[in-house]
């Protein structure tokens, strides 16, 4: 186990050094100066030039990389003399349009984002696996063409097309739901509820769709295995059958593409949270690519690129548990 974990850590560790290596190169080396974007238009070359010293992009660029890791985990200071900026780690850089720390932005929005994450993924995981195990339940019949039919319709709907729809319909016409606003939740439970459940559904509704027909699949196939088979010819319940025998078989891959799409949408539901106007880390991301902010928009990648890594090896711990397989393999 100790060296399972170990070999996981250190491929996280490996591609996390790559991916910052490919961004810091996509937004540092292969874009427009950055310092001519934040003197502007009517700027002195001497001007550009203290801007590309004080941003340290006048050095070599193995040094402006190291220098960038190292801020990550030790901070750095940007300048020299009276006029130098200090910032701690994990130090992202400052926002060329606000000048606002990018560590301090993201940690500011986060909430607001890890809410629709988190309400989403509750809500289309509860919703996917239940409509697959019903389809497998009722295979053939009437409840599983109508799920499929559902299913079919949930995939095609785009999500803009589905929360604008749910915009008028729920706010402008029937007024059942107020407008989405970031309301916190010790601040009035009810309203934070109101608020963000048009989000959850827009968010859920394609994913919901996914996991359904993936958890009917596999738990179709895993019924026809000869082990179920057996476990029924001993003359066990259904149910027993079910629950021991074929339900976790078949709900490993549900973890597996659970992990990876959690922890990418904690990186930011662009579509979602620009339609509704919320001030999450989606929105952030949308704004700062319009006004080309390469500090925020590498933040952003960055910090999806870490919740994915982190969410694939949280779903390699929890194979560990759900199949013993895995820890043979890994220790043999």
């Amino acid at each position: 186990m100790i060296r399972f974990v170990a070999n996981r850590l250190l491929g996280m560790l490996v591609v996390l050094f790559l991916v910052c290596l490919f961004t810091f190169v996509i937004f540092f080396v292969l874009s427009p100066d950055p310092a001519v974007q934040i003197c502007g238009k009517n700027c002195t070359p001497e001007a550009i030039d203290q801007i590309r010293a004080n941003l340290g992009i006048d050095q070599p660029f193995w040094t402006q990389f190291w220098t960038f890791l190292t801020g990550l985990f030790a901070g750095r200071t940007y300048g020299t003399g009276p006029n130098a900026i200090d910032c701690a780690a994990p130090c992202l850089g400052y926002s060329f349009q606000s000048s606002q720390a990018v560590t301090d932005m993201i940690v500011q929005r986060l909430p607001v984002s890890a809410t629709v994450a988190v309400g989403a993924a509750v809500l289309w995981l509860l919703a996917g696996v239940a409509g697959g195990l019903l389809s497998a339940v009722r295979e053939g019949r009437f409840a599983d063409r109508f799920i499929a039919g559902l299913t079919l319709t949930g995939m095609s709907i785009p999500n803009y097309v589905l929360a604008l729809s749910l915009q008028f319909l729920l706010v402008v016409t029937l007024g059942w739901l107020p407008f989405p606003q970031a309301v916190a939740f010790s601040d009035d439970p009810v309203r934070w509820f109101q608020n963000f459940l048009m989000p959850w559904i827009v968010l859920a509704v394609g994913m919901a769709a996914v996991y359904t027909r993936l958890t009917r699949a596999n738990v179709i196939e895993t019924l026809q295995e000869n082990y179920v088979r057996t476990a029924r010819a001993k003359g066990l319940s259904p149910g027993l059958v079910w629950r021991r025998h074929a339900l976790r078989p078949a709900l490993t891959p549900i973890v597996t593409i659970f992990g990876m799409d959690f922890a990418g949408l904690l990186g930011g539901a662009l579509i979602t949270e620009t339609v509704f106007g919320l001030n999450g880390i989606g929105k952030m991301a949308a704004d700062s690519i319009t006004k080309n902010d390469q500090p925020v928009i590498m933040g952003v990648t960055l910090l999806a690129a870490f919740l994915v890594v982190v969410g694939n090896m949280v779903v390699d711990l929890l194979y560990t548990a759900i199949d013993p397989r895995v820890r043979v393999g890994s220790s043999a």
